[in-house]
Order: C-alpha cells, then sequence, then structure tokens
C-alpha cells in the first residue's frame, strides 16, 4: 500500500492510500467534521487531477476522518468573507469544478458515508457515482437554518433525488436518516458501520472484474446523455454504444461469453 499527501499546512487536508486498484481519498480534518474550505477543495481537485490520468487506478472511494463525513462549506471561512462577491463566486466555482470533476474521472468513484453529510458534504455524495452509507449517517441541505440556501448542493442532490423531496430537503433543512436518503434514491446501500467497508469493496470488486475501458467510455456516456431531452439522449448513447462496439474488449467480451469462458480484458 502506498501513501501519497497533498497541500501540507500543520497537517495534509487529504490523505491518499492504494491498495490493489483502489485509491482511497480521505479527507482530513475530522475535527471539524471535514469542511470544504478553499483550502480543502483546492486539495481534493489537485487528487482528482492526478488521479485522472492514473490508468492503474480502478476505483476511487471517497471517506472522511473523524465522527462525519463532511459537513459541508466552513461557515467561519464564509463569515469572514461576507460582502466580498468575488472572493465567494470562486469558492463557489472552484467547489463546482472540482464536483464535476468527479463525474468526470474515467474511474467510478463510490463515496463511503459514516456520518453527517450536510449542504456541500450531501452534494459531495450526489456527485459520486455509487454512495454507501452505515445506518447511523444522516443528511442534509440546512443552509436554510442559517440564512444561506443550499443552492449549489441543490444541483447535486436534485438530480438523484425527486424534485418534491429535493424541496422538502432545502426548504427545511432538516436530517434524513440513511434508510431515508437509500428509499430516495440519493445513496445505493444502507448497512451497519462495521459492515461498511464489505459493501464498499463488494461493490469495487465488481467494477474491477469489468474492463476498464468499457467503463470508462460508459461512465462518459451516462454523464453526458442523463440530462438531454430524450431524441438527443439517444443520439449521444447510440454513437457510444457503436464507438463502444470497436473496443478490442467488446470483441473478447462477446467472444468469452459465446464461447462459455472467462473474458480477458485488454483494454485500458
Amino acid at each position: 500500500m502506498s501513501l501519497r499527501v497533498t497541500i501540507t499546512p500543520e497537517q495534509p487536508f487529504v490523505l491518499s492510500t492504494r491498495e490493489e486498484g483502489i485509491l482511497t481519498l480521505v479527507l482530513n480534518r475530522g475535527d471539524r467534521f471535514n469542511p470544504l474550505s478553499s483550502a480543502m477543495i483546492a486539495a481534493i481537485q489537485a487528487e482528482l487531477d492526478v488521479i485522472s490520468g492514473d490508468p492503474e487506478v480502478r476505483v476511487v472511494i471517497l471517506a472522511g476522518e473523524g465522527k462525519g463525513f463532511c459537513a459541508g462549506h466552513d461557515l467561519k471561512e464564509m463569515r469572514a468573507h461576507v460582502g466580498d462577491k468575488t472572493w465567494q463566486r470562486k469558492l463557489f466555482d472552484d467547489c463546482s469544478r472540482m464536483m464535476l470533476t468527479l463525474t468526470e474521472l474515467p474511474q467510478p468513484v463510490i463515496a463511503r458515508v459514516h456520518g453527517i453529510a450536510t449542504a456541500a458534504g450531501c452534494q459531495l455524495v450526489s456527485m459520486c457515482d455509487l454512495a454507501v452509507a452505515a445506518d447511523t449517517a444522516t443528511f442534509a441541505l440546512p443552509g436554510v437554518n442559517v440564512g444561506v440556501f443550499c443552492s449549489t448542493p441543490a444541483v447535486g442532490v436534485a438530480r438523484n433525488v425527486s424534485r418534491k423531496h429535493a424541496m422538502e430537503m432545502l426548504l427545511t433543512g432538516k436530517m434524513i436518516d440513511a434508510q431515508t436518503a437509500h428509499a430516495w434514491g440519493l445513496v445505493n446501500s444502507v448497512v451497519p458501520p462495521d459492515a461498511l467497508d464489505a459493501e464498499i469493496h463488494r461493490f469495487a470488486d465488481l467494477i474491477i472484474a469489468r474492463s476498464p475501458a468499457v467503463i470508462r467510455l460508459g461512465k462518459q456516456t451516462f454523464y453526458r446523455q442523463v440530462d438531454q431531452p430524450l431524441e438527443a439522449a439517444y443520439n449521444v448513447a447510440g454513437e457510444s454504444m457503436a464507438c463502444g462496439l470497436l473496443l478490442e474488449d467488446a470483441a473478447e467480451g462477446l467472444d468469452a461469453f459465446l464461447g462459455k469462458r472467462p473474458a480477458v480484458w485488454r483494454g485500458k
């Protein structure tokens, strides 16, 4: 297992570990519930930029240190810049870029949610490809409680849950439990805390057993088509299917299925 650290003030904002094709990023401000400060956002972005060009990484797990996953933006930092629109806009632009990078990575990203995920932390969960939550985890878009409507977190959350459920979270600011988050579509599964890593690795092992070239093309196509009008979505998907069947691994996968043998993937 290797360890890489990004941005080093008194302690690194993000810890990175790698093992057998799985890279785990851990937000490392657990004493403050891992707020998405400008420095934390920059640290995550730096890690994602490296990961995007690394073919040895097959799956990314996004986790948090301490008692919670992520409590959203750093409110103390934001309060210190109230009245400075330029600073505030840069914060949200940088955060939006980081969130979009999660969907643009060629590797699937799994959120490991062991505690609270609120505001931009809930957004972070929504922008990962998959999310597994401990049954003790809670979720909220509570900005309205402190006079700051969670408009940017709503972008990701409203693409996971129904509009009515998104507005319920936005207008009331109330917490929802992990079971409700699962029923609403924000997470893929809910397990006891001591089963969290096993459940995440169940997903990761299934992904690693598939062709990385096929996964990369499929993930890219999904996010390109999912918010398009129906006809445009079919156009994007049809082109991707046609291109996908030109891949070496498509021929190998079909031959393996027809020949009733395991496939041997060659694409990166």
